[in-house]
């Protein structure tokens, strides 16, 4: 297992992330209801991919019901004594309960989902802490002082920040360097194949400030898995049967197109879709580990297989180009001027 510097940090983590969204069997209030896996399934995932040198796994208080998914982890901890073998991330801003501060980046919010999620995982300490998306309500500075607290009190030790929009980014950079405080040393986001909208500025500014890019949904809900044919209905059991929204959002011709190439290129290195769509996300600088969901073994090994896939240049710029999307204004024609001078 290949193990990078987690932005311009010291610590070191795998190319490969275990996403903890699907564990545990949540009920039907979740979004995650009939989608995940059991607590003995989750546990023999964790411990599977602990031993193929996966030590880093992501959750959120937010995932399942009531802090489901932070449990079942917490109690494979305890169960397993695997704690200190692994590098925990977990994150917070969503809604948990009633009122009108139960959801959020205040002072006020932080000092308790902190705590709530340390009990839930049974554990004293977070390693990788992330705000889940920004707080437009909230003064970014009033977080930031709220996290550097956190960590100054060793109840965190990395901070990390998800769904951000870049000026946002931006000006949380610039305080927390003008202020002295602990910064964001990672950016959690959607990205995939198939979802690129975070390189028109996002891509550069994680390069210019020495943040590790760690995507979600990287096989876009599982569309580049390799399960879906053009013109037929998503199989049985999977996600996206349940969230045909998003199935629509997949199903153009760019998609294909996409899949298409990822199978060839699947076929040339005798590996999966999977891997090469994964793959082509760690050939990216800025990437530094792929968050993947995996609900059985057999998932976890198929999605495992990116570890060893080493994709040549021409492959990347195949898929590249496979699924490429319009740049728009002012990119487009900044990028057009820059080309003619």
């Amino acid at each position: 297992m290949e193990y990078r510097s987690l932005g311009n940090s010291g610590l070191k983590v795998p190319v490969l992330c275990l996403g903890a969204m699907t564990f545990g069997e949540a009920d039907e209030k979740s979004f995650m209801h009939k989608i995940g896996s059991d607590e003995k399934t989750a546990f023999a995932v964790m411990s599977r991919a602990l031993e193929r040198g996966v030590n880093f796994i992501d959750t959120a208080d937010v995932y399942g019901q009531d802090g489901l998914s932070e449990r079942v982890v917490g109690n494979w901890f305890s169960e397993t004594k695997n704690r200190d073998k692994t590098i925990l991330a977990t994150k917070f801003r969503f809604r948990m309960g009633e009122g009108p501060n139960s959801t959020g980046a205040s002072r006020y919010r932080i000092v308790r989902t902190v705590e709530e999620s340390l009990r839930r995982l049974k554990t004293d300490r977070i390693d990788l802490y992330q705000i889940h998306m920004q707080d437009v309500d909230t003064p970014e500075e009033e977080t930031l002082r709220a996290l550097d607290d956190l960590v100054r009190s060793g109840k965190v030790l990395y901070l990390g920040a998800s769904n951000y929009a870049a000026y946002r980014l931006a000006d949380s950079q610039w305080i927390s360097k003008t202020e002295h405080l602990h910064r964001f040393v990672s950016l959690q986001m959607q990205y995939s194949l198939l979802v690129r909208d975070l390189e028109r500025e996002h891509v550069p500014l994680c390069a210019k400030f020495g943040l590790g890019i760690l995507p979600w949904s990287p096989l876009a809900a599982g569309f580049l898995s390799g399960k879906y044919e053009r013109n037929q209905p998503p199989p049985p059991g999977v996600r996206l049967e349940k969230w045909k929204e998003r199935f629509a959002d997949f199903d153009d011709d760019r998609s294909w197109k996409t899949i298409d190439v990822l199978r060839t290129i699947g076929k040339e290195l005798e590996t999966t879709p999977s891997a090469v769509a994964l793959a082509w996300l760690l050939a990216k600088p800025t990437v530094t580990s792929v968050i993947f969901g995996a609900r059985t073994i057999e998932q976890l090994e198929d999605n495992m297989k990116a570890a060893d896939v080493k994709l040549k240049p021409e492959h990347v710029a195949t898929l590249d180009q496979a699924s490429a999307v319009p740049l728009g204004y002012p990119y487009a024609f900044m990028g057009n001027i820059q080309k003619r001078w």
